[in-house]
């Protein structure tokens, strides 16, 4: 098992993935667990994740130094990297220039974790701060353009730092990394699959319900079918699946979801119909994150109908959807409420009464379980779809008229996608209605309309994405459609931004 000690990085719960998708055993901990617990728990090797914090600032998370009498290999990532080189004597200062993004990692003489890379590689860096010295003992074994020591080694006391991020998709040989430390320096046996987690999660939620009724919120996305069919094997009758209809889905979707729920998993759906109210809550709303709790408030209040006093409450959460939210085991920084994470919810995990097998797991991983659970990949293979649904795809207020030119749109979209067969290969993609309108002219006529733009994305997790290169023939035809079947929009843009420093959603 290869132990991770949180300093609340947005990647922290990606590192433990990559670990297990070596088929190694990983478990996080809080920065903080007293080293004998760290010891009793068996590990054969530590990793230090990464924090938005500066080694240097008061009250900043710190390592203790009896973690070294351990006697274990530690790699330490970012923040990691940080703290060991500070702590053993080394210097950490604001980088002259931030790194986010990709880098060439140059390979500096050979050293077992970085053994059977490329001379020169890339990495995804995501630092402000950087080591300027390095402690006695150690050695540069990579650099980049703007950072000598990207990463470094103290093999006599088996300790390792790198400053990039091998534990996103975007370093290209980070697997690599990741392989050579886990299974050669700490020698992990690869004998973890993900059949374990899903016989551990069945027996886990017989458990933990207790004869209790749960009833489980499905969108008809992976992860809340998922949930529904790992509640459904686990607890049977007493697992009652609930869709609420909030009025913003895409164009036909509830109906669909509701008929393929039924009918292809056999799965007893009671729909909740409470778009009404819910636009009614959002009227004259523009910020994101009030649009956020309003919904999830509103989500609560009509799931509560169904709730009673001692029934729990069954959530697909993921675990992106928990650390842009709130602080998972580490001091993470919050980037934007999550609706499975508003206060009424969290009142119900103070309680005790929320389910979330899913929450330490990720979308591609989620797909996975759901292959294990025998899902058709009618199923799987679905585009992620945010809680708030198109009220965080329409910048500003949510107006019926917005929804219905935002549907519309995506509409178009996704069956271009469809006919160019590029649905599977681009990750997410969806139409994002901007608040400003432009001018434009159609035939021989003025027009002053709104203002689309398209995001498609190609990510592994959803903790990392690089917008998708679609055709230019393919993006012609998308925003030729838009433009001439959906009155009221003149103009489409293509957003290139990357995650970081951008998110997928715009809000």
């Amino acid at each position: 098992m290869i132990l991770i000690l949180d300093f609340g990085g947005q990647y922290t719960q990606l590192i433990a993935r990559k670990i297990r998708e070596l088929h190694v055993k990983s478990e996080i901990a809080p920065f903080d667990t007293a080293p004998d617990r760290l010891r009793a728990a068996g590990p054969q090797g530590i990793i230090l994740s990464g924090g938005p914090a500066s080694t240097y600032e008061r009250g900043a998370p710190q390592l203790n130094p009896r973690l070294l009498d351990l006697g274990l290999p530690i790699l330490g990532i970012c923040y990691g990297m940080q703290l060991l080189a500070r702590m053993l004597g080394g210097r950490v200062e604001p980088g002259a220039t931030r790194e986010f993004g990709h880098a060439q990692l140059r390979l500096i003489g050979r050293d077992r974790l970085l053994a059977g890379l490329r001379r020169t590689t890339p990495v995804w860096m995501s630092h402000g701060d950087r080591v300027e010295a390095l402690p006695g003992g150690f050695r540069p074994i990579g650099a980049t353009e703007d950072c000598p020591f990207a990463a470094a080694s103290d093999p006599r006391r088996r300790l390792w730092g790198v400053q990039f991020h091998p534990e996103v998709h975007h370093t290209e040989e980070g697997r690599q990394i990741l392989a050579n430390f886990a299974l050669d320096i700490c020698g992990a046996a690869p004998d973890w699959r993900m059949s374990s987690f899903v016989e551990r999660t069945i027996e886990e939620l017989r458990r933990s319900c207790n004869g209790r009724r749960v009833v489980c919120a499905v969108s008809g996305g992976v992860d809340s079918t998922v949930l529904a069919v790992l509640l459904h094997r686990a607890i049977g009758a007493r697992a009652h699946p609930v869709f609420v209809d909030n009025g913003l889905l895409r164009a036909g979707e509830a109906d669909r979801v509701i008929v393929r729920l039924r009918t292809r998993l056999g799965l007893r759906v009671k729909r909740l119909r409470a778009a009404a109210g819910c636009l009614r809550a959002l009227r004259r709303v523009t910020d994101p994150e009030r649009k956020r709790r309003l919904i999830g408030q509103h989500f609560i209040e009509v799931f509560s109908r169904e709730l009673r006093p001692a029934d729990l409450l069954a959530q697909g959460t993921l675990y992106p959807d928990v650390i842009e939210s709130v602080s998972v085991k580490g001091p993470s920084a919050t980037i934007k409420t999550h609706h499975n994470r508003v206060e009424e919810v969290l009142r119900l995990i103070g309680e005790g009464r929320v389910v979330e097998p899913l929450k330490e797991l990720f979308k591609d991983e989620v797909r996975q379980v759901g292959r294990e659970l025998g899902l058709p990949e009618e199923f799987l293979e679905r585009h992620p779809f945010p809680g708030p649904g198109l009220a965080v795809r329409i910048i500003g207020e949510v107006t019926p008229a917005r929804l219905e030119l935002v549907r519309r749109a995506d509409r178009i979209l996704i069956e271009e996608l469809r006919q160019a067969d590029l649905y599977r290969e681009v990750w997410q993609a969806f139409c994002v209605l901007l608040p400003v309108k432009s001018v434009g002219v159609m035939g021989d006529f003025r027009t002053y309309d709104h203002v689309v733009a398209i995001r498609a994305v190609k990510s592994v997790d959803g903790m990392t994405a690089d917008w998708a290169e679609l055709a230019k023939p393919v993006l012609g035809r998308i925003s030729n459609r838009i433009i001439n079947e959906v009155r009221g929009i003149n103009r489409v843009v293509y957003d290139i931004s990357s995650k970081p420093p951008a998110t997928i959603e715009w809000e």
